[in-house]
């Protein structure tokens, strides 16, 4: 990829990805057997229809999905909705995730030069500190919800912001099967995972009880399925 080429990749990214609401409806709708619709996303993420229908066209503008052809899921009486369904457009960028992978890799150093002592600690509470600011992003589900509910927006939560997790609500686990953080969460997992374990305390404190507690079991595996206990 040239110079040029990659910098207007990453331009178009950013502006159209780098909403972790909007990258968590163009997951939902890539992982869908279905075309999706407006109303479904706005229930799926909070949000009112005519937003979700913001983030599904501009999603579409920019040519990451496309207007079905298919009939969505039956939504009763009345015109059937408009379904939006995923394009076949390459959104991986091979070069900047081994350089996101060595950022990593790098900043833990420096975090445990530090103080190594108190490296996993320190992690935890970064992330703590950004599991909120990403729940003040996108927002508290509404108070009657259930536990399954705070599980799935969690899940929600960090796939908008760059990890392959699900909500086992029978077991009252999150499962991720992808890290952002790549080989830099397999070489120092006391420090990455307390950071990752950080980031859901943070979001279930806004999703959940305050005084509900995280627990993080990795794996060793890197296609193997890391299990959040919460």
């Amino acid at each position: 990829m040239q110079a040029h080429d990659f910098e207007r990749t990453i331009g178009d990214l950013a502006a159209t990805l780098g909403d972790p609401t909007r990258r968590g409806i163009y997951v939902t709708a890539r992982e869908s057997a279905d075309p999706v619709t407006a109303g479904r996303i706005a229930e799926a993420f909070g949000i009112h229809p005519n937003v979700a229908r913001h983030h599904l066209d501009r999603l579409v503008d920019e040519g990451y999905l496309q207007v079905s052809q298919r009939r969505p899921e039956s939504t009763g009486a009345g015109r059937p909705a408009k379904g939006y369904e995923a394009t076949d457009k390459e959104i991986s960028i091979s070069y900047p995730a081994r350089r996101y992978d060595l950022l990593a890799e790098l900043l833990v150093r420096v975090v445990e030069r530090l103080d190594a002592e108190r490296a996993p600690q320190v992690a935890e509470e970064i992330g703590l500190e950004y599991g909120r600011e990403l729940a003040a992003e996108v927002g508290s589900p509404a108070e009657e919800d259930g536990a399954a509910e705070a599980l799935e927006a969690v899940a929600r939560a960090m796939v908008g912001v760059g990890f392959d997790m699900a909500a086992d609500e029978e077991k009252g686990t999150l499962l991720t099967v992808h890290c952002p953080f790549g080989s830099a969460a397999a070489e120092h997992p006391e420090v990455v995972c307390r950071l990752d374990q950080g980031i859901v305390r943070g979001l279930l404190e806004a999703v959940a009880d305050r005084g509900a507690t995280a627990r993080l079991t990795p794996s060793h595996d890197p296609d193997g399925t890391c299990v959040t206990e919460v």
